[in-house]
């Protein structure tokens, strides 16, 4: 619903200089890989747009910088990955992080988006006031959290949904009683040598996965100590199709056909699994069976007891977790802890783990909209008590969106979806003198479903603080890129759902 008053400016910086300094059109929260894509786009789409980026930490790449345990790497190809805009140009499909870290920076760099970015600081607060038709944040800079009070008319919030001051990690009886140190990946310290030792790595998901064959290569041992399996398959680290493509076609051309072929691929296996489990699990579980011969117990340690994608799948380039197990430098034991020792751990069944290094790779915690509080017009807003709005905006909360990437592709490619829908917004709301979007939810008629459609521990440890997900559009988020990019990059905006306002108008209403 559209408000008739007369178009008017609808962004207007403070009238004082100091305030002046600190307003601009688009404030983004987060320098990581989807705080870099906002900021291209908005350079490109919404080039008369002020903007600058706050970035809690001293460095670009967010989850890329924060983590620096061993073979830190993708689980997704590079070429859906990778930005779009800044074609992957390697050999290698799957990347270590240092070089993903590397081509992050590298592209901040090349567009000046680094120049946009405010380093060290954490912006605690958010309150939306309707009369100025503005955000006010309120953030801390540095160690000593010097008070410092921004304002914008949209804001981005590009922060992921990980907390960044330390994972996931039960209370395991006795673990006090071990000798050796005990470390979450999240915290890797950069002194831990484990040349020579027996390591136990506690988990079965992607960080265990990658940590495994990484510490194999010096360790005397490592085993991976597992409650329960998880789905584990084996890809080439490099794409033969992509480095033919490249060979034969312009580079531009290559990249674009390579990276359609590997977003279908990835809807049709995703689509496969999903119809048809009991073939997409003896397709996986074959493949184990292909890599460790058939007297391994795959049965017990590589079949799980759901369904393919009702968690995430786990990559392993090359295979490299299967051949460390082959080789007889890892080790995988399923069973539930029953204590820690002094020189290890001691699992339910009585078996004891030896070990000088516990890894416990047990999982992150979530954390929506970087932990910062958010008010409109002094109305507090939880963001599990809103709907999401084409996976993006929480329902009345104006001009305002949330980057939420894909559990079942790429993050990038709906970061880039997120970042183009919001900078059509814009656009629009210039064009019409609108000062205000607000997606509206009719809560009596929306059946809620979960948000992210996954049953890992971390996400349903945090299930109570997810915005809600409803079954019918535009409230359904669909975890498909090609009906997402039919949404958010072809679909109206004034679609009966979205409200728009100018600013008189939100003078009245506030």
């Amino acid at each position: 619903m559209n408000d008739a008053s007369p178009p008017t400016s609808p962004l207007r910086a403070p009238a004082s200089a100091a305030d002046a300094a600190r307003h601009f059109d688009v404030l983004v929260v987060g320098a990581g890989l989807s705080g870099i894509v906002m900021g291209h786009y908005l350079q490109t789409e919404c080039p008369r747009k002020t903007y600058a980026i706050l970035e809690s930490r001293d460095a670009i790449g967010g989850t890329w910088d924060l983590f620096r345990y061993p073979g830190l790497r993708s689980d997704s190809d590079l070429y859906t990955f990778g930005f779009s805009f800044r074609p992957w140009r390697s050999d290698r499909a799957i990347a270590d992080g240092a070089s993903i870290l590397s081509y992050v920076r590298e592209t901040a760099q090349a567009e000046g988006i680094d120049q946009k970015i405010r380093f060290g600081t954490r912006v605690v607060r958010a309150a939306w006031d309707s009369a100025a038709a503005l955000w006010t944040l309120d953030a801390e800079v540095g160690e000593a959290a010097e008070p410092v009070r921004y304002t914008c008319a949209v804001l981005s919030v590009c922060s992921g949904y990980y907390a960044y001051d330390h994972g996931y990690s039960p209370d395991f009886p006795g673990r006090e009683r071990f000798a050796g140190p005990v470390v979450h990946p999240q915290a890797w310290p950069e002194d831990l040598s484990w040349d020579g030792k027996r390591v136990v790595v506690i988990g079965s998901g992607a960080t265990a996965v990658t940590l495994v064959p990484a510490m194999a290569k010096t360790a005397q041992h490592v085993t991976m100590l597992q409650r329960s399996p998880t789905y584990i398959v084996a890809l080439p680290s490099r794409d033969r199709i992509a480095h033919w493509l490249r060979e034969k076609l312009p580079a531009g051309l290559a990249h674009r056909l390579t990276r359609a072929k590997n977003v279908a691929l990835g809807i049709f296996f995703y689509q496969f699994a999903r119809k048809k489990p009991a073939a997409m699990t003896k397709r996986i579980l074959d493949g184990v069976r292909a890599q460790l011969g058939p007297d391994y117990d795959v049965a017990k340690h590589f079949t799980p007891s759901y369904k393919p994608w009702d968690q995430r799948l786990c990559l392993v380039p090359d295979g490299d977790l299967f051949k460390a197990i082959r080789s007889g430098a890892a080790s995988v034991e399923t069973d539930t802890i029953a204590s820690f020792t002094e020189d290890g751990v001691r699992l339910a069944s009585g078996k004891t783990l030896p070990a000088d290094i516990v890894v416990t790779a047990t999982g992150l915690r979530m954390k929506m909209i970087g932990g910062m509080t958010l008010s409109v017009d002094g109305r507090a807003v939880e963001p599990e008590n809103t709907f999401l709005y084409k996976g993006m905006m929480l329902s009345g909360v104006p001009n305002f969106a949330v980057t939420i990437g894909y559990t079942n592709a790429s993050w990038t490619l709906k970061s880039e979806l997120t970042a183009r829908y919001l900078c059509r917004l814009i656009n629009h709301m210039d064009a019409n003198g609108f000062a205000r979007c607000e997606p509206l939810a009719d809560t009596g008629r929306l059946n809620t479903e979960p948000t992210l459609p996954l049953t890992s521990g971390y996400v349903t440890r945090a299930a109570h603080l997810l915005p809600k997900q409803a079954d019918t559009k535009p409230w359904k988020l669909h975890q498909n890129y090609i009906l997402d990019t039919a949404a958010l990059k072809f679909g109206r905006l004034d679609d009966g759902t979205m409200r728009f306002s100018r600013r008189e108008a939100a003078k009245r209403a506030a």
